[in-house]
């Protein structure tokens, strides 16, 4: 191979490595990008913006003889800015890049010490000009070859396991994610201008000063890239225990607030009681008053007692305390709100089932189904609740109108509201929260949650299986 040729291979793998790069990078953003039900048309746009993104910087920098740092920071920046024509978030788009560029000069780190072990061999003892750069440029070829396909495999995956928990990150987790990635990009960099320098006129080459480092150089970059993926697993870890910790403290606070409501419910029944004494006193007023030819003081007299009774009946009976209090008090709710109410629940006749493991479920499936009846702009809204016992298996069943679309978030399987949070102060998170902690306490019965949609109806169906007493003691 001739100068010639040599130089004008060298323009030719610059720019062919700049496009598989930027292939690359697209390829870790792409999963972000596709969301559930978007046109592929759509996504193909996004995926061609940060194709091009990348590309455009890099030639423009390399004619201009712009440094690959800043080179970077442009890319990860133009990424960033344009996160809404992306469809990621911007904090998600700035780590994305981060990462790209920390585990790309992690490959470049890795492959360089093959590179040079490739140059000893294959050019000591050369003295044709050709014949040396034609192997310069089989082991560059060989090299950048090697460095495509680890780049490859890392970023796969990293994008992996980046997918496996939700990615809404704050200032403060950003920073968490990108110390180790921009680390070893600092790293990279310093190695990178220690490969070859020349002081007082004598080149002086890293790996043949310090052979050690042939070794070190891959081992430290390798480490990097644990430390990222650990890093990475860290935080998703730290999610998680959060969303737990969330889900616990809302199903604290429900047990809470239907123990108290219990609690009012043992002093209607108290009051209830005490009417039933206080009974021949009211007969006897009624009586006087009807000797007395007041019809219409009676009349009112009779109107307070019903209103007083009013106020202990409870219209849905389920066969157990805590669960009619839950049913009775959303009954309520939805004839406050013109919503069409029907209950076909009838408790369980076992021990196998906790009373307010129940309530829980019962609970959070209709104040679901409530807010989305709330939603609805308008045609016919109605709730219908049933709970049946087959030998060992309980089946709760909830069907609610709805208006849009629902789609599921591919981690839990759970639906995603896609158009508004709901009633002020509930957040779609609250919503998500509810549902988990059906999953959460059918679970404990080694139960399943079945969610389906049927044209405008949304249906929830809870499949239970009953406890042994030992079973229940083991879970307290």
């Amino acid at each position: 191979m001739s100068e010639t040729g040599f130089v004008l291979f060298q323009h030719i793998a610059g720019t062919a490595e700049t496009v598989l790069y930027a292939a690359c990078m697209t390829f870790l953003f792409y999963p972000f990008m596709a969301e559930q039900k978007e046109r592929q048309k759509n996504v193909l746009k996004k995926a061609a913006a940060v194709f091009g993104a990348y590309v455009m910087v890099y030639l423009i920098c390399s004619a201009s003889s712009v440094p690959g740092w800043l080179c970077m920071i442009i890319v990860i920046v133009l990424l960033a800015s344009s996160h809404t024509i992306l469809g990621v978030e911007k904090n998600t788009a700035f780590l994305l890049g981060v990462l790209f560029f920390g585990i790309k000069d992690m490959c470049r780190l890795i492959t360089e010490s093959l590179h040079y072990i490739f140059n000893i061999k294959f050019l000591q003892g050369l003295s044709d000009e050709n014949t040396i750069y034609r192997n310069v440029a089989v082991g560059y070829s060989l090299s950048a070859v090697l460095r495509l396909i680890l780049l490859f495999i890392m970023l796969l995956f990293i994008s992996h396991r980046l997918q496996k928990g939700p990615l809404e990150l704050h200032a403060k987790e950003l920073c968490y994610l990108c110390l180790i990635p921009a680390a070893g990009i600092m790293f990279g960099n310093i190695i990178f201008r220690q490969f070859f320098t020349v002081k007082e006129n004598v080149p002086f080459l890293l790996y043949e000063e310090y052979p050690v480092f042939i070794g070190l150089v891959p081992l430290t970059s390798v480490l990097f890239y644990v430390g990222i993926v650990a890093t990475v697993m860290s935080y998703q870890e730290m999610v998680k225990l959060q969303e737990e910790k969330k889900k616990y403290y809302v199903e604290q606070q429900q047990l809470l607030a239907i123990r108290e409501r219990m609690g009012e419910v043992e002093q209607f029944y108290d009051g209830i009681h005490r009417m039933k004494h206080e009974m021949k006193n009211h007969l006897t007023n009624i009586k006087g008053l009807a000797v007395s030819g007041s019809y219409k003081e009676m009349e009112q007299y009779i109107a307070k007692m019903d209103e007083s009774m009013d106020v202990f009946e409870l219209t849905v009976k389920t066969g157990n305390a805590v669960t009619d209090v839950i049913v009775n008090d959303k009954q309520k709710a939805a004839d406050k709100q013109g919503i069409s109410f029907r209950s076909d629940f009838l408790y369980p006749a076992s021990d196998g089932y906790d009373a307010y493991d129940l309530a829980i479920i019962i609970n959070n499936l209709l104040q679901n189904a409530l807010e989305a009846c709330e939603r609805m702009a308008g045609g016919k809204k109605y709730i219908s609740l049933s709970g049946r016992q087959k030998k060992r298996f309980f089946l709760i069943c909830v069907k609610n109108s709805f208006e849009g679309e629902v789609t599921f978030d591919k981690n839990n399987n759970l639906p995603v509201s896609t158009k508004s949070a709901g009633p002020p102060g509930k957040s779609a998170a609250m919503h998500g929260i509810g549902l988990s902690n059906v999953k959460r306490e059918t679970a404990k019965y080694l139960g399943n949650v079945d969610i389906k949609t049927r044209k405008n109806e949304f249906i929830v169906t809870v499949l239970l299986q009953e406890r042994s007493r030992n079973e229940q003691h083991d879970q307290c």
